[in-house]
């Protein structure tokens, strides 16, 4: 944990959150960033010592994410960051799709002027974070536009619920953004969205925003030959036999 989200932690305590939603907020989002790679032993004591809490809020943390597939807990040996299932993949992708197609037909009749301003601000604060590099950035700004171009159409409600679903999906996306010209080929496909919506085109622009989330399966194709042990088959729960190579130049990993 940096001194940044330990600060942020305390912050939050002070004002009366729940401990065990904040290190459950924070764990997730290490394992979603990558931070915590796909395979990484977990230690309820290292973790309450590290993040400054007691065990408790730790273990019922790493049970909630057991719940959410992220962890996996094996008896006798330990509790373990999952590899990401390639099943769970599907199944993220498939209710986005469904939730972000659907919101889009309203997103076509009814945004205003004032909304594709600001969906076209986003994607110019996306260009500028690729031409720097900047996959991290790059990343938050995507969910931003995604949660921005749902809103548009009424449905900004929605996007918590495509947001908690699709954690092993962002996984792989995040290990996909490294990828050659991939933040370029994403913000083309944004702004082809973002044009067919002002022109609004509702047929194009959904041909448009399904290509475009459905880019991950490739995407996936190619990782899981650079690292398939970060990946699993089967819905079971994989025993972990080795420390995890961390991938080079994805996201939150060194």
């Amino acid at each position: 944990m940096t001194s940044t989200e330990g600060l942020g932690l305390h912050a939050a305590r002070a004002r009366g959150r729940n401990t065990r939603q904040l290190v459950h907020e924070l764990l997730r989002s290490r394992i979603i960033s990558l931070d915590l790679a796909p395979g990484a032993a977990l230690s309820e004591n290292d973790l309450a010592a590290e993040l400054g809490v007691s065990r408790t809020p730790v273990r019922e943390s790493l049970i909630l994410l057991g719940e959410e597939g992220l962890v996996d807990v094996y008896p006798q040996m330990g509790t373990f960051v999952s590899r990401i299932r390639v099943k769970d993949i599907a199944a993220a992708q498939f209710l986005r799709e469904a939730l972000e197609c659907a919101a889009l037909r309203d997103s076509v009749t009814s945004a205003t002027a004032d909304d594709v301003s600001e969906l076209r601000d986003l994607l110019a604060a996306q260009t500028a974070a690729g031409q720097r590099d900047d996959a991290e950035g790059f990343f938050r700004l995507d969910e931003e536009f995604h949660a921005r171009l749902m809103a548009a159409g009424g449905h900004a409600q929605a996007w918590p619920v495509v947001s908690q679903a699709k954690a092993q999906l962002d996984r792989a996306r995040r290990l996909s953004l490294p990828l050659t010209q991939q933040l370029s080929l994403l913000t083309g496909q944004h702004t082809a969205v973002v044009d067919l919506l002002e022109q609004r085109d509702l047929d194009r622009a959904d041909e448009a925003l399904r290509a475009h989330l459905r880019l991950v399966f490739k995407d996936v194709e190619t990782i899981r030959t650079q690292h398939p042990e970060l990946f699993s088959d089967t819905d079971a729960p994989v025993r972990p036999r080795r420390e995890p190579r961390r991938p080079t130049g994805a996201p939150g990993l060194g």
